[in-house]
């Protein structure tokens, strides 16, 4: 291939990063959104909400997620990964749109019920698709760098919160987040490509090898040496890559995944839910609440700006321990009475390494499997995962409702964010990372 063809192919491959990172952005967003409303409301006279409703609220949205995870993260290694994310972006952006108008608590439930099923899915098919298109050894960098989106979106929930909810009320903000959808959804049907691993295993092999040509990547090792999802499909059926994760070589994995996840999305929507809540009960006005939901996002991005490169250099598995381990000493931290400055940088740095935390864990997951059940095995680590995000607003709401919160709520976060790191530490070497560690020969690779 020319050097003018990987240019032009690297670039083509960035316009793939440039789409999930927008979707992840406006997931990010929704995701944010609920836990910058709460405040309010919690104030809204006409529902008379308390924070345990609210939290049972948050839980439907959820459920949906968890089983948005399950079905459209396998959904994705039969009907293709470009049809999921379609799917995922707009049944998420239509029902946000319809939080706006709820006319009670339990519509409002029901609308983020299914919302959730688009959030939930979004995330694993969409690193799914980046991890392929990434330049060799640079899968997590590319991983992690797409999901700055989504803490992007949560800084420009938080900074329009600040505004919006004085001036507008609550509902604008379900609004402002289903808006970009209307463009983005075009721009990803006319050019996003589809999976070159999936066209593989639908054996579509010559489109495979044609798109990897066009976007200037390389088929993996397990792809070219034939150990893919054709010979899986044809044994297990067009779900054989469920068969999979509970095989012999991955089953101790699959389940210290699946804890790990629980841990790692346990923190994520529990500090995103309740942060504001907790830090207004602590006494702070509303604008300083919500300013540290900011400061908690920003670290978010900071943080998945330097895990990437950091994981591709010295391991997946090394990296994510060490952030899990890093997030439980940061969540004790805050427990503990300081300047408000301090508690600022405190709560930035627990940013930096919460929810990279989680993301690494993905990057890890899409290594760790064939790239054939990727979609599978991501879809099933967040799916199984979204239980901790089911229970993480749910015992914030609690604590809070039994004036706990402060400082034990975070003593019971930073036990989760070790239990993380102790379980990612179990995870053993797994057969498809051993195939790729072995030489392709240049035969095999261009035949």
């Amino acid at each position: 291939m020319s050097t003018s063809a990987v240019g032009e192919g690297g670039s083509a491959a960035r316009w793939v990063v440039a789409l999930c990172w927008v979707a992840v952005a406006l997931d990010g967003f929704d995701l944010v959104v609920l836990g910058a409303v709460t405040p309010a409301l919690l104030e809204y006279q006409a529902w008379d909400l308390t924070a345990p409703q609210i939290g049972v609220i948050t839980s439907y949205g959820l459920v949906g997620m968890m089983i948005g995870a399950l079905s459209i993260g396998t959904l994705a290694d039969v009907i293709g990964r470009k049809a999921c994310i379609l799917i995922s972006v707009v049944s998420f952006s239509v029902f946000t749109a319809a939080l706006a108008f709820a006319p009670s608590p339990e519509v409002f439930g029901l609308f983020r019920f299914l919302a959730g099923l688009g959030l939930g899915g979004l995330i694993p098919t969409a690193a799914t698709m980046v991890s392929e298109y990434a330049r060799m050894r640079r899968g997590s960098s590319s991983i992690t760098f797409m999901m700055t989106g989504y803490h992007v979106g949560g800084v420009l929930t938080a900074l329009l919160a600040i505004p919006i909810l004085p001036a507008l009320g609550w509902r604008a903000m379900f609004v402002i987040g289903a808006v970009p959808a209307l463009v983005l959804a075009p721009l990803m049907l006319r050019n996003l490509p589809e999976s070159p691993s999936f066209l593989i295993a639908r054996n579509r092999r010559d489109e495979a090898e044609q798109l990897a040509a066009r976007y200037g990547i390389a088929l993996e090792p397990e792809e070219i040496q034939e150990v893919q999802s054709e010979e899986r499909v044809s044994e297990g059926g067009r779900f054989g890559a469920v068969k999979t994760l509970f095989s012999g070589g991955y089953v101790l994995a699959t389940l210290a995944f699946w804890v790990a996840s629980f841990m790692g999305l346990l923190l994520v929507y529990g500090l995103n839910q309740w942060l504001p809540t907790i830090m207004r009960d602590a006494g702070y006005a509303l604008g300083a609440a919500l300013a540290f939901l900011l400061v908690l996002n920003v670290g978010a991005v900071i943080g998945l700006l330097v895990a990437g490169p950091l994981a591709d250099r010295y391991g997946s598995k090394v990296t994510c321990a060490g952030w899990f381990a890093f997030a439980a000493v940061f969540l004790f931290l805050l427990s503990v009475q300081m300047p408000l400055p301090l508690t600022y940088i405190a709560v930035l740095a627990t940013g930096i390494f919460v929810f990279s935390a989680q993301v690494l864990l993905y990057a890890y997951v899409s290594k760790h499997y064939p790239t054939s059940g990727r979609g599978t095995a991501l879809g099933w680590a967040a799916g199984i995962g979204r239980i901790g995000a089911i229970c993480g607003p749910l015992f914030g709401g609690m604590l809070l409702g039994a004036g706990l919160a402060v400082p034990w709520g975070f003593y019971a976060f930073a036990v989760v964010g070790l239990l993380g790191s102790i379980f990612i530490a179990l995870v053993p070497r797994s057969p498809a990372e051993a195939v790729r560690e072995t030489p392709v020969s240049t035969e095999a690779a261009t035949r």
